[in-house]
């Protein structure tokens, strides 16, 4: 493994979350003695409250302004916190009302004159179960700063103080903020307020765990798994990622971290500094696919630790929490980082070659199915994200293109072609590390920027590339960089001997081109593909489809239903829209026999096995030995695809 080098490099790398924000209208050297603090209780937890008291400094102003954040990094979409506030009160020493007045949906002034400090006292409704808002209950809660603190105009870039009082129950609590200085439990003194957006607080019944690597501490901190859930188990695939990704990158930008995953049955989860907030489900652990994805969620969010906490576009940082930020570069962010997770699992030996691959297959297969990616340009999906990704109608499978999937493919691509250029000298792992040592500081960078990284470590202009895969709607261009690494698309179809005896029906199934789901047992259209039978006849989403050829059809029995069916027959729906029976003849097709399943070449050089070998680490090295047990066999064993 290669570590870190001089400790100087590391000191400064250290302070660079302090150097990236530049708060609007600070005085940076305000003393702790004017430091707003914040005091949380839960005494109405079972409802989902949370209550706040705040000690806000004057510094001799007639009136103060609050403000809230409207959305939090990392989450591109306006959110509008403040509408979970309530009974927001500004009291001067004696307890007494001074005047507040609302001045804009997330902005209030306190007229506060003659006085030192005041106290503001609100209540926080947090019932939203995500990585990017509250939730707060009987057992335990989880705290974003974005949708938790009301920040005084003019002390952003001071230090605020949080102290907990958290009711027995809840023993313990974990946060990336840095301690208070007089040791108190629950306390802790953030530096400036992007500080406090950027690091959430866990406070419950916790399952802790610690492990080093670097001789720097990690934890997994968990909370809701039970007895279903092996913690140390967990802990060392932890491990096992961060010592990956710290190889890859060379450097290790924190004092500690933590990832904090709270077992709730839900999903997702949010990057920050030194730490990460993630969601799962108490039955995934025992689950193998299931536990895999957790696993490429811990390495999806931990990558994230440096592509866009610190090496970042211009756009994203100092932050506006107020208003909408545009970056054309979220597939850098995103897609570079979702091309990653599944990779460094593999490296880091948690999955084999062929799970990788298989991983890899499905992200193609996803692009190259979404008819949206001849709409959108990669470019301008990231650039759109606040009203695209995040706010999805029905008819974005048509119109848009997740910069999440297509950035991960691009990254691929990408990748390959910097290895090509360079004759197998550098990959994409050369390029991000010099995009970072030049670009991780406070000014972030610009989309040519990144190109131009790029482009030196390949020892080519890769504008042409660019253009294509990022700038473009053209189709992605596979042969080569498939062909580098000694890989191929699964022949859609290998030829067989004809049976003696013809099969009583042809098994391959009817299609309509519909998307469809499960809704108490009705069988509802929820997205509709252009170019497809289902569209030329008119299916709109929400449909419901009540049978087919007059024999009822359940929820969840279409697909069984369209095997009794084949291409070219003509079947007629009876459909329910709005209450109102319609029937529909429509001619099945068949579906588009186009394969995106990667395996390796038959006939792949010594030269391609060995880069194949190399870019997968220690699944690779899995190969090698596969090859030698089996003489040298270059295939990939095919794999059945399980239910997602």
């Amino acid at each position: 493994m290669i570590r870190p080098s001089a400790p100087l490099s590391l000191l400064l790398l250290l302070l660079l979350p302090l150097l990236v924000s530049s708060p609007r209208g600070v005085d940076a050297g305000a003393s702790e003695a004017e430091a707003p603090s914040y005091r949380l209780r839960f005494p109405d937890r079972a409802r989902h409250y949370a209550e706040v008291e705040a000690t806000i400094p004057t510094r001799g102003e007639d009136s103060i302004e609050l403000w809230m954040p409207a959305w939090t990094p990392g989450s591109y979409k306006i959110r509008d916190y403040a509408r979970f506030l309530e009974d927001i009160r500004a009291l001067d020493a004696g307890g007494g009302a001074l005047p507040i007045e609302k001045i804009g949906k997330d902005r209030w002034r306190v007229q506060c004159a003659g006085r030192e400090r005041f106290t503001l006292s609100y209540r926080v409704y947090g019932r939203e179960m995500s990585v990017r808002t509250n939730w707060i209950e009987r057992d335990f809660a989880m705290l974003n700063g974005a949708a938790t603190f009301l920040v005084a105009t003019g002390t952003e870039g001071s230090p605020l103080d949080v102290l907990l009082e958290p009711p027995p129950e809840w023993p313990a609590s974990e946060t990336g903020l840095p301690p208070h200085p007089d040791g108190a439990p629950h306390a802790w003194r953030a530096p400036d307020h992007d500080t406090l957006v950027d690091c959430p607080i866990v406070v419950g019944d916790l399952e802790i765990r610690e492990f080093e690597v670097e001789g720097v501490p990690h934890r997994l901190v968990c909370h809701g798994g039970g007895d279903l859930w092996d913690y140390d188990r967990a802990a060392e695939d932890c491990r096992r990622i961060v010592e990956a990704q710290i190889a890859m990158w060379r450097v290790v930008p924190y004092e500690s971290y933590r990832f904090l995953n709270m077992i709730t049955e839900s999903g997702g989860g949010l990057e920050h500094s030194n730490s990460t907030l993630m969601m799962a489900s108490r039955y995934s652990f025992r689950d193998p696919d299931r536990y895999r994805r957790w696993l490429g969620l811990v390495s999806h969010e931990f990558f994230h630790t440096w592509n866009v906490k610190r090496l970042r576009p211009i756009a994203l940082g100092p932050f506006d929490y107020t208003r909408e930020v545009h970056t054309d570069d979220l597939w850098v962010v995103e897609g570079i980082t979702s091309y990653y997770d599944d990779l460094m699992l593999a490296r880091a030996g948690i999955t084999d070659a062929k799970q990788y691959l298989k991983a890899l297959s499905e992200q193609i297969s996803s692009v190259q199915k979404t008819p949206g990616r001849l709409v959108h340009a990669l470019a301008e999906t990231s650039h759109d994200a606040w009203t695209h990704y995040y706010q999805r109608h029905e008819n974005s499978l048509n119109s848009s293109i997740s910069y999440y999937t297509k950035g991960a493919v691009v990254a691929f691509l990408l990748d390959a072609e910097i290895a090509r250029a360079s004759g197998g000298e550098a990959g994409l792992d050369e390029a991000m590390r010099l995009a970072y040592s030049r670009h991780s500081g406070a000014r972030g960078y610009t989309s040519r920027e990144f190109r131009d990284c790029c482009s030196e470590v390949a020892g080519i202009d890769l504008t042409p590339f660019f253009t294509r895969a990022v700038d473009s709607r053209e189709e992605l261009e596979y042969v080569d960089a498939l062909a580098w690494f000694g890989l191929r698309f699964a022949p859609v179809k290998e030829e067989e001997e004809e049976p003696e005896t013809p099969p009583p029906h042809d098994p391959t199934p009817g299609w309509i081109g519909l998307r469809s789901a499960d809704r108490g047992g009705h069988l509802v259209v929820t997205a509709v593909e252009h170019g497809t039978p289902a569209a030329a006849v008119g299916l709109n989403v929400d449909d419901e489809i009540i049978a087919v050829d007059r024999y009822r059809v359940t929820g969840g029995g279409w697909a069984a239903r369209m095997k009794q069916y084949s291409p070219g027959d003509e079947v007629t729906l009876l459909v329910a829209r709005r209450g109102e029976l319609l029937r529909l003849s429509v001619t099945l097709a068949e579906e588009p026999a186009l394969s995106w399943k990667l395996e390796r070449d038959p006939e792949a050089t010594p030269e391609q096995r060995e880069r194949l070998i190399a870019w997968l680490g220690a699944a690779g090295e899995g190969l090698r030995e596969e090859d030698s047990e089996e003489g040298a066999s270059t295939e990939v064993p095919a794999e059945e695809d399980g239910e997602e």
